[in-house]
């Protein structure tokens, strides 16, 4: 059982946030010809922090839909439990939140105005689907719980959790 959740998250991984921060930005990349590295300065250094970092939620996350919520990252394969452990207790979408930290490094790493462009681009995209969508699901599959957490933590700004020295 859960070897084949952990191949369903491995396959919505590479499908979702591996569409959006791999395949993409590589199309956009090479379409304005972004990706000549002629020298590293600073700002493509710069560019591998916000990467590593998001690489580091995104994969944590996952990991926590599949162990302790037994469901993915996809719509069609949600976590059964609530997931309110691990980046989960700062910020309600770190998944999302990590993704765009992704598309800000591959922007500086690359140096390409139209990666920031699509990086807000997604970023009112993965709002509007959380606030029309994501929320009013988990509102109803989850009811007084869910409105507790949604009360404690904030939906995109990170914090440390209430009561605790994060």
């Amino acid at each position: 059982m859960l070897v084949m959740l952990a191949l369903r998250s491995i396959l919505f991984a590479l499908l979702l946030p591996g569409t959006v921060t791999v395949a993409v930005p590589h199309l956009i990349v090479h379409q304005t010809q972004a990706a000549q590295f002629e020298h590293w300065t600073l700002w493509r250094w710069l560019g591998l922090l916000p990467i590593s970092v998001g690489v580091a939620m995104v994969v944590w996350c996952i990991w926590d839909f599949t162990v302790f919520g037994r469901g993915t990252l996809a719509p069609v394969d949600p976590p059964r439990q609530l997931v309110v452990r691990g980046p989960y207790r700062c910020v309600r979408n770190p998944m999302y939140v990590g993704v765009v930290s992704i598309l800000l490094g591959e922007a500086l790493l690359f140096q390409s105005f139209p990666l920031v462009v699509y990086t807000i681009f997604f970023f009112v995209a993965a709002h509007c689907f959380v606030v029309l969508y994501e929320e009013p699901v988990l509102r109803r599959k989850f009811g007084e719980s869910y409105a507790a957490y949604c009360h404690r933590v904030h939906r995109w700004w990170p914090h440390a959790p209430h009561g605790s020295a994060v």
